[in-house]
């Protein structure tokens, strides 16, 4: 099978939504205050993220334009593989010993801390090509989308790099950081999937 630049730039846009997905479903457990599969979903998102890394980057050396957008989506994969394989194989263990040794909670705390630091990061990233893809739809004359994409993207933008320099509690309760980055993934995907073949 060919991987055309369509077709490449449809599979980027389909694991977007996929992720955006799993990334709801775990917020939902959360908000329920319900115990989520994390290695189930943690697992999926890290083959995911792996994939959109190859995809994206594909995408990128085969774009005529528009590769600021590709190389964020790229790299976002790459901290987010990164951000997943730190909650898989380090929360368990770090947590254990904060449980059984005197005096190691700041170091498991720190763990997370820097799992959250790598989560903006990529959320940054993805709000960076929301408004990099917006602003094109915009100008090719799709205001409504491309408008709200990259009002989403800004925001997104914003607030994960105050959560990124501040910590991830500067906004307390409010999930701005969190939740606008996802609807622009979701926007963002909806912009691939109409992308022109000239781009």
């Amino acid at each position: 099978m060919e991987f055309t630049q369509k077709r490449t730039v449809h599979i980027v846009a389909l694991l977007l939504i996929i992720a955006a997905v799993t990334q709801a479903v775990y917020t939902g457990f959360y908000a329920a205050e319900m115990e989520p599969p994390r290695k189930l979903l943690w697992g999926m998102e890290g083959i995911l993220f792996v994939l959109m890394t190859a995809f994206a980057g594909s995408a990128m050396v085969q774009a005529k334009r528009l590769h600021l957008g590709w190389s964020a989506i790229a790299f976002a994969s790459v901290l987010n593989v990164v951000q997943v394989g730190v909650g898989l194989t380090m929360f368990g263990p770090f947590f254990e010993a904060a449980g059984a040794v005197e005096g190691m909670e700041p170091a498991a705390t720190s763990v997370v801390a820097f799992s959250f630091m790598v989560y903006n990061a990529a959320k940054m990233l993805l709000a960076l090509a929301a408004m990099v893809f917006g602003l094109a739809k915009l100008n090719a004359g799709a205001k409504a989308l491309g408008g709200l994409t990259t009002l989403v993207g800004v925001v997104a933008f914003f607030s994960n790099a105050l959560s990124l320099a501040m910590g991830r509690d500067f906004l307390g309760e409010l999930p701005l950081a969190g939740g606008s980055g996802v609807l622009a993934t979701i926007l963002l995907a909806v912009c691939l999937f109409g992308l022109n073949s000239d781009d």
